[in-house]
């Protein structure tokens, strides 16, 4: 089932992000490898596609797991999660419908 990982950043991430980018970028890789990733993205701060300094608010990842349990799993190890990127993280079922 998919499931999507929704994430929120804490105020100023943009040098945390940076930091633990090249580490979080690999899992999600992995997941792409495995044929798993639907998409990853982060939502910019600002309404643009370089947000520059403004940084980032939050990622959304939208990925297939066997379980709830399982997508939470691997929330809760993202390393922009232990980092302390995120100050929330809500995992839940999604149902893709279009396209």
């Amino acid at each position: 089932m998919l499931y999507a990982i929704i994430s929120e950043d804490v105020p100023n991430s943009l040098a945390l992000r940076q930091a633990h980018r090249p580490a979080h970028l690999e899992r999600l890789e992995q997941l792409k490898q495995q044929g798993r990733l639907i998409l990853a993205g982060p939502h910019p701060a600002i309404d643009s596609d370089d947000p520059g300094s403004a940084g980032f608010s939050g990622s959304l990842v939208v990925a297939e797991f066997d379980s709830l349990e399982q997508a939470q799993a691997w929330a809760d190890v993202d390393p922009f999660a232990d980092a302390g990127v995120y100050q929330k993280v809500i995992v839940k079922p999604y149902k893709k419908v279009l396209p």
